[in-house]
């Protein structure tokens, strides 16, 4: 079981009426990785950059082939250069891989992504513990989930993440969650002053 693994079940359970945006969960699942490879010794966090340990495989195939994409060059890849890559499109595959272990159900014939009301996941000690730890308030995952637009209201108990590691990877991910946000809303001005043109002719 992994903090990815929680942090996507929490997605399904927590808000079942309310989509969660793709592109945010995304980035927080990438950085719910960082922290999944420093616990299996894969990565440490140097001065805000990823510099991968000798791998050695984790059990978790997605874990494992997140491993096998860190960059092993010096300067290496910043926490946020890492969420940008690594996140694109990683809702999805989590999906897939919740559904080919028989974590989640779905109607059949359906290829919908990681969406709330949509996805169901199944019954298993897995989902108990993910649950678990979400009744518990840990931290980290409350973080990620508040990163993910999962909840609404900022993590509360934040402040017991006196760890710099932890710091540093939870503010990488909302820097890019307010980056991806502000890129929409640019987006939307663009289209908005586009059309305004058009409807001039």
């Amino acid at each position: 079981m992994t903090t990815a693994q929680d942090l996507a079940i929490v997605a399904l359970v927590v808000a079942p009426d309310k989509p969660v945006e793709q592109g945010e969960l995304s980035l927080a699942l990438a950085g719910a990785e960082v922290f999944d490879l420093i616990e299996a010794r894969a990565l440490v966090i140097a001065d805000d950059r990823m510099v991968p340990n000798a791998q050695a495989p984790t059990g978790d195939r997605l874990l494992d082939e997140a491993a096998s994409t860190l960059v092993r060059q010096e300067p290496y890849e910043s926490v946020e250069d890492w969420l940008w890559r690594r996140g694109r499109g990683l809702s999805a595959a989590y999906v897939d891989d919740l559904e080919r272990i028989g974590l989640t159900t779905r109607p059949r014939g359906l290829r919908i992504p990681l969406r709330a009301g949509r996805t169901e996941p199944a019954d298993s000690q897995t989902r108990r513990r993910a649950e678990e730890r979400w009744a518990a308030g840990e931290p980290v995952l409350a973080t990620l989930a508040a990163a993910a637009g999962i909840t609404d209201e900022p993590a509360e108990g934040t402040e017991a993440l006196t760890d710099d590691v932890a710091a540093t990877v939870l503010a990488a991910v909302g820097d890019a969650v307010m980056e991806l946000e502000a890129v929409r809303q640019r987006k939307a001005i663009e289209d908005a002053a586009f059309d305004n043109v058009w409807r001039g002719f």
